[in-house]
C-alpha cells in the first residue's frame, strides 16, 4: 500500500484543513481528536508522510515518540486522569481508517468507559477548552 498525501492529516499539515492544535515542532504536530471517546482525547502525527507505523523511518519514529510522552503527560495531568492509554492502529484489518502514521492519546480514569468514534464532532468549543487546559500542562 502506499501513501496517499490527499489523506485528512496531510491536509491538516498543509493548513487545508483546521485544527485544535496543542503542540508543534520540526517533526510532530498533536491536535485535538475531532471525535473524541473522552475529554481530552488528542492525536500526535508525523510532519513526514507515512502510512503508519510499519512503514515509517526510524528517523520519524524517534521525535514522534518523544511527542507522544510530552503529550501523554501533558492530557493526563489536564484531565487529572489515573492514566492514559496510547492507541496506534496499522492497517484498515487492525482498524486504521485514517491512513497517516497517528497516535490516539487517551487520558482515562479508574472504570472510565469510552465513547463510539462516531461520525459526528464534538462542539468546537468545547475541544478549545480542552486544547486550552493541554497547553497549559505542555
Amino acid at each position: 500500500m502506499t501513501y496517499d498525501a490527499n489523506n485528512i492529516f496531510a491536509k491538516i499539515l498543509r493548513g487545508e484543513i483546521p485544527s485544535h492544535k496543542l503542540y508543534e515542532d520540526e517533526y510532530t504536530l498533536a491536535f485535538m481528536d475531532v471525535m473524541p471517546q473522552v475529554d481530552g482525547h488528542c492525536l500526535v502525527i508525523p510532519k513526514v508522510g507515512s502510512r503508519n507505523l510499519l512503514d515509517a523511518e526510524l528517523s520519524t519514529l524517534t521525535p514522534l515518540m518523544a511527542t507522544v510522552q510530552k503529550v501523554a503527560r501533558a492530557a493526563k495531568a489536564a484531565f487529572k486522569a489515573d492514566g492514559v492509554q496510547v492507541r496506534q492502529y496499522n492497517e484498515l484489518a487492525a482498524g486504521q481508517t485514517v491512513f497517516h502514521l497517528h497516535f490516539h492519546i487517551l487520558p482515562l480514569n479508574e472504570g472510565q468507559t469510552l465513547r463510539p468514534h462516531s461520525g459526528k464532532m464534538a462542539d468546537h468549543g468545547v475541544l478549545a477548552s480542552h486544547a486550552e487546559k493541554i497547553k497549559k500542562a505542555l
